[in-house]
């Protein structure tokens, strides 16, 4: 195990499947002398411990945060702000405060004014995950290859982000800096809007009779497949994702909707040509994907 360790003390505020893959990577890159949660869930901190992921875990997050030269919070957007201001006056000046949250804006707008002076907010996001959740659901590898955006306001300091960086690039990360507004218009595009589409195409086919509900079950292919594993995703995390970034959700979601407007024109009408032509353009997004090791 690597023993250049950047943190002594690490606290993950939430340790479900991000908090917990954190937790892993960091103990298998030796990045911390010590890792504390804190949860809510008593049965998440009893795991949590079971697992050997922390050395202690405690409910309230000001607890965790004492000691911490780094604070990561691995919480629903939608409770950011209030966590912040929980933990807040326990915070040491010089200390790193940190989120994972897929909306950026909201998470800036919520959390800095909580914020000590002497305090380091950078916001950040890894791009990675699952549909599982909990302690035991998170892995080491899971942000091995995988982007990770920070969002570093104006007057943040460059010792605090330049260690902030190297943490994710030692867990396997590739990293970008970019502006909070253009993280979240891309986010709408490559993870918010796909999800919205499996939760409608899903929930449709609840709706279903239930002998034709049943087949498609039964008969699910790839394509709804993939659906429902994204549908099976964390419903509160994804609540306070659409309500958080719901301007440019909508402004992708009517974009969707016009070009979904023209295909059905052309397949009303026969138009196998245009077809053919949006469809080999889409195919050629298929291979950036591949060949971008996003897969």
């Amino acid at each position: 195990m690597p023993s250049n360790k950047l943190f002594n003390t690490v606290a993950l505020i939430g340790i479900g499947l991000i908090g917990s893959s954190l937790a892993r990577a960091m103990k298998q890159q030796g990045l911390a002398g010590k890792i504390v949660c804190a949860d809510t869930n008593a049965n998440h901190r009893a795991r949590a411990l079971e697992l050997g992921l922390v050395e202690a875990a405690y409910a309230s997050p000001a607890e965790a945060v004492k000691e911490a030269d780094i604070v990561i919070l691995c919480v629903p957007i939608g409770v950011c702000g209030e966590v912040t201001q929980q933990l807040a006056p326990a915070l040491r000046p010089g200390c790193i405060v940190t989120d994972t949250g897929s909306v950026k804006q909201t998470t800036i707008r919520d959390m800095a004014p909580h914020i000590p002076a002497g305090v380091h907010f950078i916001p950040g996001h890894p791009i990675a995950g699952t549909e599982n959740s909990g302690p035991d659901a998170g892995f080491a590898e899971l942000f091995t290859g995988r982007w990770s955006i920070l969002t570093p306001l104006p007057d943040t300091d460059a010792n605090a982000l330049s260690r902030l960086k190297e943490m994710w690039e030692r867990m396997g990360s590739k990293v970008e800096l970019m502006d909070a507004a253009h993280h979240d218009r891309v986010l709408a595009i490559t993870s918010h809007l796909p999800h919205l589409i499996a939760y409608t195409i899903v929930d449709t086919a609840m709706t279903l009779e239930g002998d034709l509900q049943a087949e498609v079950i039964k008969y699910s292919a790839g394509g709804f497949r993939d659906f429902t594993r994204l549908a099976a995703s964390d419903p509160t995390m994804w609540r306070d994702i659409f309500i958080a970034n719901r301007e440019a959700v909508l402004d992708i979601a009517q974009r969707l909707t016009e070009d979904l407007t023209e295909l059905q024109k052309a397949i009303r009408r026969g138009e196998g040509d245009k077809l053919f032509e949006v469809f080999t353009r889409t195919r050629a997004i298929r291979r950036g994907v591949i060949s971008a090791k996003q897969e």
